[in-house]
């Protein structure tokens, strides 16, 4: 199946040390395999080193459930989630943010890392610059004019819920599904239209964090103006290039 393979690609290349995405099992990654199913990491597991046992195959139904619930809390998802194995691996703790994700979007790939670069504006008091503005063309083109942030909620049910009414808000407002989330003192979740894509847009976010820590320290971020972001985000050539850069 193409899916495991590019999900393992992908999951390797953000589990690398050397690129401080995500060490030992942090991290978790999905991949749509069908309109209601998705493969996801199990929990417990590196993704520098993730095996195709070390994937769970589920449908949406059994998550999304879960968050339609009122009575869901720790026990129920536990329930869930070794319903979900089988006998087999338990899907990550965050198996469900996914799963709301995936509903929510047409996305083929969801990815989810701890930056460092990132994560030292996520746990400080300059996060909110993250989303103040756009600093260069290139995040425009792959990060879209706008992305999420979201304050530190518990990871699981709560921040699945949290994400998905901030996936639907993000969407009625801009027309479009968002790419990029936030996450306050926690890390980073990417949606893509592919693996490839979800390694890219991983790779940006990373960079834009790089530029404006730099930024910060060398008087401050100066951030492009809303006429110049609207014309790089409608320019019929950056629509050319940001299809094929999800390919």
């Amino acid at each position: 199946m193409a899916a495991v393979h590019e999900l393992l690609e992908l999951s390797h290349w953000l589990g690398d040390p050397s690129r401080q995405l995500a060490l030992a099992a942090e991290g978790n990654v999905s991949h749509r395999i069908a309109n209601d199913e998705m493969l996801v990491k199990a929990s417990g597991c590196s993704l520098k080193d993730l095996r195709e046992t070390d994937l769970v195959r589920t449908s949406l139904a059994p998550l999304l459930a879960l968050l339609d619930s009122s009575d869901a809390g720790d026990t129920e998802v536990a329930a869930a989630y070794e319903a979900i194995a089988a006998g087999g691996r338990r899907p990550s703790v965050e198996a469900v943010l996914h799963a709301a994700i995936l509903s929510e979007t047409d996305a083929m790939c969801v990815a989810h890392t701890h930056p460092v670069a990132i994560n030292q504006l996520l746990c400080s008091q300059s996060a909110e610059l993250l989303v103040a503005g756009s600093l260069f063309p290139d995040q425009i083109v792959m990060l879209g004019r706008r992305q999420i942030l979201l304050p530190y909620v518990d990871p699981g049910l709560r921040l699945a819920r949290a994400v998905r009414a901030a996936v639907k808000e993000f969407t009625a407002e801009e027309g479009q599904s968002p790419r990029v989330i936030y996450l306050r003192n926690h890390g980073l979740f990417v949606i893509g239209s592919s693996a490839e894509d979800a390694r890219q847009l991983t790779e940006m976010s990373v960079k834009v964090a790089a530029v404006l820590l730099g930024a910060i320290t060398a008087g401050g971020p100066v951030f492009m103006t809303v006429e110049q972001v609207a014309r790089i985000d409608s320019r019929l050539d950056e629509h050319y290039r940001r299809a094929k850069l999800g390919q």
